[in-house]
């Protein structure tokens, strides 16, 4: 299993059965001629990556250290008896405090296949209860035991390869026979203990049943000549052929992230024990295989369609043991696909080198997933990856196994505000390094089943600090995930009403530069009934950004427009106390306080130490200001929150962030069509804005774009008819 899957997703590994929407994508692919297949090994490494990777351990420190880890963790399992589960394992998400939300840690061992689990935030210990799976710890951690020999087949196999030592195949060969003994005696069960299609044996779901496949398939690849053709046989019949046909090609996911494991799974015991008829599904069916995945499933930008990132290096982990097991046997599946999906990151991601938090997943560091960018690198040579590689030890399973032996330097690449419209996302940004200012908002996909309601959210980076937080997830089995993290209420945005956006679909109505201000004007899409919400975001400089939040009705709503800041709150105003609403999203905040105004207000928040935020308000309707904080990493992790709220048909919030913790002065000023007639703010709104050291700029919101006139103080005026101007 790559260990950048345990590392950087594990709250990621989710069952996703009802899941299956299919994007819209292009012609199926043709069927492909499979090529006689080479001798073993040919999944992971063939003889001559075999020999590559010798020469890299004899020659680079980084890969000879990586080299000794792996020989480490095979001589132990040369010595460690072989005693596997007695049954398969639960559902990771199940892994999770019920009270707090977190995820819990595993104490010592107190019994046979049983052990402590430590709430790590209330530090209470919780009892596992076999009988249901939303209780049966014990059953989870059984997951990573699995997983340990799993591995330990994979470890035991390059060991074998290296060094000849026939004590490593061996081991690797007791343990592929006593998963031929046992695992047609495991239970078929899903997520919710139930003996159907989608399930597993090994696993809950046949998603852990792949994870755990793939380095058993690539380990008995590199031990195979080894064994003799009884073991073989045994190992073919009653392990891998039952796992890839009865347990992983039933229930198919269509285009998934899931799906892309699966393929993977049923593809490399194809490959390994010569039946076609599985590489070919895995490959070339038209509506789940590799190919359909990559046509239907790769957006043209190149982020999986699912909107996660954490999906999508989650399906990139999925793809590669496909990939090369095909390449070692004569099938190019490196697809210009395949690449967007490298690029995609390396374009979409934050000047810290780390993706947000959007729809089902959390952050993800990229310098998590730096091995898969050797293997990019190696296959690609693009000097897009060069920088990210630049910054690692290269000690890591894929430098060793495919990496180039000396990377060349890495070409300067300046950031830039660009506008992504086939995946909706607007990325603003100004200044360079980590202490850049840069904003991503969404307005894209909703992303099936793993999107969330949040059309026109934003995450804001500054300063080395995340600011403007988008909650990600949590472990899917919680209540707190349907309360808390996939309501609108949990993101910078819009709710109406009360409730949650519909899954929608925005788009962007205007994009650029104009005065040295970037900005992005986008439409959300049908999210309420009737309802029309255009945001505009104004990146002015590092340190100030200023929102037009236009939104018009024929019926009279309630209008949320909310931010979440990460820190606490300084000096905040007095208010009356909020009666916190019962419905999902609202119940979850706390210390909720309220005051109305209609002369604007500014709030700071203390996000770092080196880093205050003032969020202000511009004077206008009458607008109700509630305070709260609401649920970040757990329910006891609180994060402030703001709620603009208005009553209205239509109306525009103007309202800003500023980085430097002081106060802009924002004053509406009017705009006025053709006619001599002011426009409504709902549809065209013009904003005077002074900063602290008194400089004053004038920002336009025309998202209709009608011939508008702004009056100046000088006496002249501003035409235009753009989305977007700036004076």
């Amino acid at each position: 299993m790559s260990r950048f899957v345990l590392a950087t997703l594990p709250m990621l590994i989710a069952v996703c059965t009802a899941l299956a929407s299919a994007a819209p994508g292009e012609n199926a692919p043709s069927q492909m001629s499979i090529p006689n297949l080479p001798p073993h090994p040919r999944l992971l490494l063939n003889k001559q990556g075999i020999e590559e990777m010798k020469a890299r351990i004899a020659g680079y420190d980084w890969s000879k250290t990586r080299w000794d880890a792996i020989q480490k963790a095979a001589d132990k399992a040369v010595g460690e008896p072989v005693v596997l589960p007695p049954r398969g394992a639960n559902w990771f998400h199940w892994y999770a405090c019920p009270v707090h939300g977190c995820s819990l840690n595993t104490g010592k061992q107190i019994g046979d296949w049983q052990w402590e689990h430590k709430c790590p935030v209330g530090g209470e210990l919780v009892k596992s209860d076999p009988t249901k799976p939303s209780t049966d710890f014990d059953g989870c951690v059984l997951q990573r035991i699995h997983d340990k020999w799993s591995r330990a087949v994979l470890d035991l196999g390059l060991a074998y390869q290296v060094t000849g030592d026939k004590r490593y195949a061996d081991k690797a060969r007791e343990i592929l026979l006593a998963y031929s003994e046992k695992y047609l005696n495991y239970p078929l069960h899903t997520t919710k203990g139930e003996a159907k299609a989608g399930g597993g044996r090994v696993g809950s779901q046949n998603l852990d049943e792949s994870v755990w496949l793939i380095p058993i398939c690539q380990g008995a690849d590199l031990i195979w000549e080894a064994l003799d053709k009884k073991d073989q046989d045994t190992i073919a019949r009653k392990l891998l052929i039952p796992a890839a046909k009865e347990v992983i090609q039933p229930a198919p996911h269509g285009i998934h992230n899931i799906q892309n494991w699966r393929n993977s799974a049923i593809g490399l015991v194809g490959f390994l024990v010569d039946e076609k008829e599985l590489i070919r599904y895995a490959i070339d069916n038209p509506d789940t295989g590799f190919r359909s995945q990559m046509l239907k499933g790769v957006t043209a930008d190149g982020q999986w369609w699912e909107g996660a990132w954490g999906y999508h290096f989650y399906t990139m982990s999925a793809i590669w043991g496909l990939t090369e097991a095909a390449r070692n046997c004569g099938i190019d599946l490196y697809v210009p696909q395949y690449k967007k999906m490298f690029d995609a990151p390396l374009r979409f991601m934050m000047p810290n080198m780390r993706l947000p938090a959007f729809n089902d997943s959390g952050e993800v560091g990229l310098s998590g997933g730096i091995g898969l960018y050797e293997l990019a690198y190696a296959r690609y040579k693009d000097p897009m990856c060069l920088d990210l590689l630049s910054k690692d030890s290269r000690a890591n399973d894929y430098a060793l196994w495919y990496g180039v032996p000396t990377l060349p330097g890495a070409p300067s690449q300046e950031p830039k505000s660009t506008n992504y419209t086939r995946s909706g996302y607007a990325i603003l940004t100004k200044g360079k390094g980590a202490d850049a200012t840069w904003l991503c908002m969404k307005y894209g996909p909703h992303g099936g089943g793993h999107g969330h309601p949040d059309k026109l959210s934003f995450v804001l980076y500054s300063k080395g600090h995340v600011l403007g937080l988008d909650p990600g997830t949590c472990r899917y089995g919680l209540p707190i995930r349907m309360d808390w993290y996939v309501t609108t209420l949990a993101h910078n945005t819009l709710t109406v009403d009360s409730q949650s956006q519909k899954p929608a679909e925005g788009r962007p109505i205007a994009f650029g530069s104009d005065g040295g201000i970037d900005y992005a004007v986008c439409d959300a899409g049908p999210i309420a009934g009737g309802v029309r919400f255009v945001r505009t975001a104004a990146l002015v400089d590092e340190n100030l950004v200023v929102f037009v939040d236009q939104i018009s009705s024929d019926t009279q709503h309630t209008y949320d427009i909310t931010y979440h800041e990460p820190g606490d709150w300084t000096d905040l105003p007095s208010g009356d106390p909020w009666a916190v609403p019962d419905s999902r999203g609202y119940k979850c905040l706390a210390n909720a306080t309220t005051r109305t105004t209609d002369a604007g207000l500014t709030l700071t928040a203390k996000a770092a130490d080196d880093l205050t935020a003032a969020i202000g308000l511009a004077p206008g309707p009458k607008t109700e200001i509630i305070t709260a904080t609401g649920v970040g990493a757990n329910v006891a992790d609180r994060v402030p929150v703001l709620i603009y709220r208005r009553s209205a048909r239509s109306t525009a919030f103007v309202w800003y962030v500023s980085l430097t913790g002081k106060p802009v002065q924002l004053r509406h000023v009017p705009i006025i069509d053709d006619s001599s007639k002011a426009l409504e703010p709902a549809t065209g709104c013009a904003v005077a804005m002074t900063q602290a050291d008194g400089r004053e700029r004038i920002v336009v919101a025309n998202p209709e774009k009608r011939r508008v006139r702004i009056p100046l103080a000088d006496g002249s005026e501003l035409r235009t008819q753009a989305p977007f101007a700036a004076k």
